[in-house]
């Protein structure tokens, strides 16, 4: 039955052999537990999630193994039951073949599950509730880069969801893993579609699918009986599963340059998540399994296997039959879009969906690169209607400024511009490499730009308080002049009554009357302290007055490193330290002159000695 649905176009697209039919001939198979299981820390976009667990550690099926601490994340949960066996860097899926953490879990095959907590009316729970099981499930998309789930079904308030729309297009050739899944589980489809949209509320809920799915198109109408989700049956064209195109299809709205679905109120997500959420609502079980597409002509069992997450990609070729003396290329994702293999070690994580095990007839390896004719075929095909050429240019030239003005960072990397290219550049990998570098530079940019705030914040707080000691200094300038001044006028208004000439006059004699008291104490002690003429005078302690020259000499240079630190300092107390120095060195002075009085004393009195 056709749909009678309004719907677009979007400008571009291809129209490359399917060959859909190798993997669709028999129902999902269980790929069963491998005798190993590497579950990276991040298979999803935003931050990697952190170990919960040590090297030895027994668990259960769908027991929580890395749990997430910060930013956007999700955890990781144990896809069977079995021992820790290693935490460290193994090979994970990504285009540069790089190593990245993982948890090596070994197997038990008791298959034995944790407690789980499933809920068998989800309406009596809060929004949030629900959000929460679905982020401790560990959901992300699993059709495209892997968006945490319930961060994505949680937009911001001023960006109201109208439109829900669930993506089984699956334009990509060889991929059938969205197929497969909706023609046998199109119950839980539509299950987990309807919790999608309690959560956001929307005015419509639809499901793309392309016209090349009968089967899957007849199940789904069966199973949105009596609701009202819509069934949208679009021309098969590529790429119309990218979720930009398959809005424009459904709604005729463009999502903006830079901006997401969101911005126009439109939401997509893919079948195979929508079934994730299902199981973790209705069953409490965790993402730990997916549907992945096995397929291409080196392969004698082809299809579609539900397989444990970790489970080594070696592992899952051998379940489709894998002829290592035909396979001449191993690509992860489809044709278009994914990237080729360079070791089979590599396991399936939350976004895998497909593996081909090409011979050479199926995927030959591309003619060189040869110089660019200007045919214009890129631009025909783009679906994002930019400018490949120029793009190209500017990418190849490393002028990533002009690239990015061309709205570089719009490109889905949709792979049809190279699939028309004449000269057999690899226009995507230009693409890819200039968006990489462009991150970098802003990386960069972005620590450079943090370690100059911390800089001026540093030099203002310093002038800061520069300016706080200079107007402590100021107050405590102006209370002197106040106290000064209070003195002068308290002098004066004595004066003026008569009081200041006697004050002065008691005083005056007061100080006499002291300094009288003085010079008679003074006297008293010289007299004590003066030896009779007939006695001989006490030989000085030259130990001792050279000691108090030493400290003396000690303290002095203390005292002026002291000045030295002020100064450069332009501290307070350079005034007082001054005096200080001043003052010992007055003080070494006498010390020195002493020392050399007792030298010249105790020279005296061992001359006569040595004439006796």
């Amino acid at each position: 039955m056709p749909s009678t649905i309004k719907l677009w176009d979007f400008s571009g697209g291809i129209h490359p052999v399917e060959n859909k039919q190798i993997s669709t001939g028999r129902p999902i198979q269980s790929a069963g537990i491998p005798g190993q299981l590497v579950l990276p820390l991040q298979q999803h976009i935003g931050e990697p999630a952190e170990p919960i667990v040590a090297v030895g550690d027994v668990v259960l099926k769908g027991q929580k193994i890395a749990d997430v601490s910060y930013g956007m994340s999700v955890p990781v949960h144990a896809p069977t039951s079995g021992v820790i066996e290693r935490i460290g860097d193994y090979p994970v899926p990504h285009p540069s073949g790089m190593s990245d953490q993982c948890i090596v879990l070994k197997p038990d095959d008791k298959d034995e599950w944790c407690e789980r907590f499933p809920i068998s009316d989800y309406r009596t729970l809060e929004r949030d509730q629900v959000l929460g099981i679905i982020h401790s499930a560990g959901i992300s998309g699993m059709g495209g880069a892997g968006f945490p789930t319930d961060i994505k079904l949680k937009p911001p308030r001023d960006r109201k969801v109208d439109t829900l729309i669930l993506n089984g297009a699956e334009c990509e050739p060889y991929i059938t893993a969205d197929d497969m899944t909706m023609r046998e589980r199109a119950d839980k489809v539509v299950a987990g579609l309807k919790i999608m949209a309690w959560i956001l509320r929307p005015e419509r809920c639809v499901i793309g699918i392309e016209d090349n799915k009968l089967e899957a198109t007849a199940a789904l109408r069966d199973a949105i009986q009596g609701t009202q989700i819509e069934i949208a049956v679009i021309p098969t064209k590529y790429p119309s599963g990218g979720e930009k195109q398959l809005i424009q299809i459904l709604t005729g709205m463009e999502v903006p340059s830079g901006g997401i679905p969101a911005d126009i109120g439109v939401m997509c997500q893919n079948v195979g998540t929508a079934v994730a959420v299902a199981d973790a609502v209705f069953e409490g079980s965790p993402l730990i399994s997916r549907v992945v597409t096995v397929t291409g002509g080196a392969t004698d069992s082809p299809g579609n296997f539900e397989v444990l997450l970790g489970t080594p990609m070696a592992y899952l070729l051998e379940q489709a039959g894998l002829q290592q003396d035909r396979v001449s290329r191993l690509v992860l994702g489809g044709p278009m879009m994914g990237y080729t293999l360079n070791t089979t070690a590599v396991p399936v994580i939350k976004t895998s969906n497909c593996i081909i095990a090409a011979t050479a007839s199926e995927l030959p390896a591309p003619p060189p690169e040869q110089a660019c004719i200007r045919c214009g075929q890129c631009a025909e095909v783009c679906p994002m209607e930019l400018l490949p050429q120029q793009l190209f240019w500017h990418s190849k030239a490393a002028e990533f400024e002009k690239a990015e003005h061309l709205n570089l960072f719009d490109c889905i990397e949709c792979g049809a511009c190279s699939y028309v290219c004449p000269s057999s550049i690899p226009l995507v990998q230009y693409y890819r490499y200039a968006k990489g570098e462009i991150r970098v530079q802003r990386a960069e940019q972005l620590k450079a730009d943090r370690a100059r705030e911390r800089f001026e914040a540093r030099q203002q707080r310093l002038e800061r308080e520069q300016q706080e000691k200079e107007l402590r200094r100021k107050e405590r300038a102006k209370a002197a002049a106040e106290a000064q001044a209070l003195k002068k006028a308290e002098a004066e208004q004595s004066a003026a009554s008569g009081e200041a000439v006697d004050e002065r006059a008691a005083k005056s004699a007061l100080v006499e009357q002291a300094l009288a008291r003085k010079k008679a104490s003074s006297e008293a002690s010289n007299a004590k302290a003066a030896p009779p003429p007939e006695a001989e005078q006490e030989t000085p302690d030259l130990d001792a007055l050279e000691k108090q020259f030493s400290q003396a000499q000690s303290k002095l240079e203390t005292m002026q490193a002291m000045l030295e630190d002020a100064k450069a300092q332009q501290a307070d107390n350079v005034d007082k330290l001054e005096r200080a120095v001043a003052k010992n060195h007055d003080r070494v002075k006498r010390a020195e002159e002493a020392l050399a009085d007792a030298r010249k004393t105790l020279a005296i009195h061992t001359e006569p000695q040595s004439i006796k």
